[in-house]
């Protein structure tokens, strides 16, 4: 073709003026370049033309690899100035004048224009001349890599698939014109850059027509906008054009519901993966992309004398379970699926564990990428791929600039201070440790708690942050079903609905932060008691939804009339436990409520505070001078050593000293963290509720914490009366009882246990007077009927009588 081509441009000049014949490709001297012709359908053949007549200085050239014959030779002259005269890549015109048949070298006139752009090795790899000071540089393009020519021990070239199109393409756009050079980087010698034509960008067009791929490596360093080059990429795998011909998407074999959906957290099960539960009741597993959690390198930091625990001995494992715990349990989450990583078998040698095939994910939550967020506090690190594997992260550039911040900061893993340590006691089983913690656990009522694992539907582990330990936690005043175990005599059958109530617990409590209230111990080291999430006491709602049934053992507990009326709704719901229930005579139970007698026994109380609900606090007096004694020694302390003001950092469910309106400082409990300046605390002693800066908070001293002396104020509410439902009647009852009770001294008397606090008559000391009666007769509330017998007499005689005044 090309011979023809110059055939038809030599007859043409016989015929008439110069006409276009060749682009100019390549300046080997000052009187010779490279021609080529007009491409048809790829990279056209190549012609040297040699300037008639002339002889200039030849350019430098390097020894050729593998010849050890050649040497390295330098310019002869400083000819490239002039060159630059030469406008390459525009059509040209030559008159053939003779021909040197040895070399096959074609003596021409050649009219060209300006240059700038020496030579290009390959699709994006160039040689340019840098003006005004003349700089001959060698160029790498930015964030992406062509496919090149690999030299082979010979000298010769052996191109890759699409190299020589690649390199075509950008020789004739590019060299040798005047363009625009934006150096970026400069890591190991080689200049990274991004080269601007006026007529585009020619890194994004190189990935557009299927020309190059992105690489990781310089991506960060690309001043355009990674995303473009990302999308340009994305264009040529979706048209499947070039080196993307035989492209298969990641997720090419699922369906859009599959690779994109809204899902329910329901589980951490490690720093980079979730369980989620779908719309459809399933649950899936699934991995955050292309990050790596907190691991041990080799033996490091591994204690041989204890077991090896990862969440808390792999440093800042906790932290990062904490994290996505904190953010994600019970919430709702976008998925976007990325890749499936193939199931892995078990390798005989290398030590490389099996893995089960993994559903690999972007989630996010209200805009924020879970990966990005984790990564950018330093609590987990971003993978690097091969070059070929594009099995990554829709938002891998994200991840490496976060992680590149966390770096730069010194954040969690980049961090050069001291790793965290977390010393947890596992407490489980072990009945002695367990006898220690028991009395401190009764005491201070309803402690925080986290559940950890879920066994069966009533059978717990708790992580119990306070005390920084480990416990088996067993629900209190139920009896649930029992899952299928391994017992001396084989297996153990499970029994029916166990594990519906297993996922019924999981689905409610796990992994959520909980308050329990310890009573009671087994033989095993097992703590006994109540569980409450948000205010739903767990084994009420065992009971409610039929997965439980009532335990003899919950009659002495404060909770037994709830769970009664929890189980009469059950059964009438004749479902699950319930499904094959026949009611028996009313007879039989009518016997039972016959034997409990009411048992008067008042004793002196103090009260010190009353609740908008008709609720009110008070102290036993037979305790008051302990507290007297305590508050005098803890202020004596206090005034001796004052505490730093602002260094106390609150967190709920502390227990510290605060500054109350008087100027003085009492024991308190923090509910609530607003903020530095709104933190809601609890006078443990006395019952009121305060809102208070930080700043008048303190570390409570360990000589006076609640072990040496219980939290005096006690809640309590009247039996026999009704709340009044209207704000107005409800704000008439509170104001009298303040002005008639409030810090007095009264008699107490607990009727019957409530849902939140023991039901109680009230006397004035001196009268005998009973104060609900006197509510009653004022008319500021109304009586609430009751069915006990052993409370008949009581109601009957005495609240009866204040009905017909």
């Amino acid at each position: 073709m090309f011979k023809k081509h110059i055939i038809f441009q030599i007859l043409y000049i016989i015929l008439g003026p110069l006409c276009p014949a060749s682009l100019k490709r390549f300046v080997l001297s000052g009187c010779a370049v490279i021609v080529r012709g007009q491409p048809r359908g790829g990279p056209p053949p190549e012609r040297q033309i040699n300037l008639s007549n002339i002889r200039a200085g030849a350019l430098a050239r390097r020894a050729v690899q593998g010849q050890p014959d050649t040497k390295d030779t330098p310019d002869e002259v400083n000819i490239n100035p002039w060159l630059l005269i030469f406008q390459m890549h525009s059509e040209f015109c030559f008159q053939a004048q003779s021909k040197y048949t040895r070399y096959s070298y074609t003596f021409s006139i050649v009219y060209s224009g300006f240059s700038i752009i020496e030579h290009v090795r390959d699709g994006s790899m160039l040689r340019a001349l840098l003006l005004p000071d003349y700089y001959l540089v060698t160029v790498m393009l930015s964030g992406i890599k062509c496919p090149t020519f690999k030299r082979e021990a010979d000298g010769s070239e052996t191109p890759e698939p699409f190299a020589a199109e690649a390199k075509f393409f950008t020789e004739s756009r590019l060299l040798q014109r005047d363009v625009q050079i934006i150096l970026e980087s400069c890591p190991n010698q080689v200049i990274l850059g991004t080269i601007l034509h006026p007529n585009g960008n020619i890194t994004e067009l190189l990935l557009k027509e299927g020309f190059a791929r992105c690489v990781d490596w310089s991506m960060a360093v690309y001043t355009q906008g990674a995303e473009k080059l990302r999308a340009a990429e994305r264009s040529a795998k979706e048209r499947k054009v070039r080196i993307w011909k035989d492209y298969v998407a990641p997720t090419a074999n699922l369906d859009q519901k599959d690779r994109q959906f809204v899902a329910k957290v329901m589980q951490v099960m490690n720093a980079d993966a979730i369980v989620v539960k779908l719309n459809s009741g399933e649950y899936k597993t699934i991995h955050l992309s292309s990050i790596r959690p907190p691991r041990l390198e080799g033996e490091k930091n591994k204690d041989k004398d204890k077991r090896f625990r990862p969440l808390y001995d792999i440093p800042y494992m906790f932290e990062a379970r904490e994290f996505l715990r904190k953010k994600l349990i019970g919430k709702k989450v976008n998925v976007t699926v990325d890749y499936i990583r193939a199931a892995t078998s078990a390798m005989e040698t290398g030590g490389i564990p099996a893995f089960p095939e993994r559903t690999c994910a972007t989630v996010t939550i209200g805009g924020i990428n879970i990966a990005e967020a984790l990564v950018s506090k330093g609590l987990a690190t971003v993978i690097r791929y091969r070059q070929d594997d594009d099995q990554r992260s829709s938002h891998y550039d994200e991840l490496l600039a976060a992680e590149a911040r966390a770096i730069k900061n010194g954040k969690g893993l980049h961090s050069k201070k001291e790793v965290p340590i977390h010393r947890v006691a596992d407490i489980s089983g072990e009945t002695q440790k367990a006898k220690q913690f028991l009395p401190f656990l009764q005491r201070a009522g309803r402690s925080e708690a986290v559940v950890e694992y879920v066994f069966s539907g009533s059978r717990l582990k708790l992580y119990m942050p306070k005390e920084t330990c480990l416990i088996t936690f067993l629900l209190a005043g139920i009896e649930c079903p029992r899952g299928s175990r391994n017992m001396p005599g084989g297996m153990q059958v499970a029994e029916p609905y166990s594990e519906e109530a297993t996922i019924f617990t999981k689905e409610l409590v796990l992994q959520r932060e909980v308050e329990v209230e310890v009573e009671s111990m087994d033989k095993a080291g097992n703590f006994i008691g109540w569980l409450h999430i948000e205010g739903v006491n767990l084994s009420v709602a065992l009971v409610d939804n039929a997965l439980s049934k009532v335990h003899f053992t919950a009659e002495r507990s404060s909770y037994y009339k709830t769970l009664l009326s929890a189980e009469e709704t059950a059964r009438q719901s004749k479902e699950k436990l319930w499904a094959n229930y026949e009611e028996k005579p009313k007879e039989e139970v009518a016997q039972l409520t016959e034997e409990k007698e009411r048992v008067a026994k008042y004793r002196a109380v103090y009260v010190t505070e009353i609740t908008d609900g008709l609720h009110f606090y008070a102290q036993d007096v037979e305790t008051g001078t302990k507290l007297e004694s305590l508050m005098e020694s803890m202020r004596g302390e206090i005034a001796a050593q004052p505490p730093v003001e602002g260094s106390f950092a609150p967190r709920r469910g502390d227990f510290c000293i605060a500054k109350f309106g008087d100027g003085e400082w009492y024991r308190a409990r923090v509910e609530k963290v607003e903020s530095p300046a709104k933190v809601h605390v609890f006078y443990i002693d006395y019952g009121n509720r305060e809102i208070l800066s930080s700043t008048r908070l303190a570390a409570l001293p360990p000589a006076f914490s609640t072990r040496t002396l219980p939290p005096q104020a006690t809640e309590y509410t009247f039996a026999f009366i009704q709340v009044p439902q209207d704000e107005d009647a409800r704000t008439d009852a509170v104001d009298s009882m303040v002005r008639d009770i409030q810090n007095t001294q009264c008699l107490l008397n607990v009727e019957y246990s409530g849902a939140v606090c023991p039901h109680v008559t009230l006397q004035f000391t001196d009268s005998k007077d009973d104060v609900g009666l006197g509510l009653v007769k004022e008319g500021l509330v109304m009586v609430d009927v009751r069915k006990e017998k052993h409370l008949a007499k009581l109601w009957t005689y005495h609240f009866r009588k204040s009905l017909l005044l």
